[in-house]
């Protein structure tokens, strides 16, 4: 059966599923119906979470995947209002997309930028 799922920084290095965190345990919501992924997606965006997006996925894929990572399930039955929880984690275990950081030109040494350095200056 194909269900719902809230995802992150989908189809990147960086993805992420959204969780509901009860106690010590993670929760994935596969939704039945669409709209009520997507709805539940606007309210976490007015809860200031980054834009998630509604991917349908096949819910054997995703009982797999909380098996492999130790989290629960529930299947919310379309028509099914959920809500998410008023508190949020402070810290996720991804990050939004950001640019990444350039990185530095290791083709040339500190001393050597140095000495490049001095006789720019020297020029002045």
């Amino acid at each position: 059966m194909r269900v719902f799922v809230l995802l992150f920084n989908a189809r990147t290095e960086n993805e992420g599923i959204h969780t509901i965190q009860l106690g010590d345990r993670n929760k994935v919501l596969m939704f039945e119906s669409e709209d009520d992924a997507t709805r539940f997606g606007v309210m976490l965006e007015a809860q200031d979470f980054p834009e998630p997006t509604v991917e349908a996925i096949d819910d054997e894929e995703i009982k797999e995947f909380c098996d492999s990572v130790d989290y629960d399930w529930e299947l919310v039955p379309a028509g099914a209002l959920a809500i998410p929880p008023e508190d949020n984690v402070t810290q996720t275990q991804w990050q939004p997309e950001s640019d990444p950081e350039p990185e530095p030109d290791s083709e040339v040494s500190q001393n050597e930028l140095d000495s490049i350095r001095r006789r720019l200056e020297g020029l002045l």
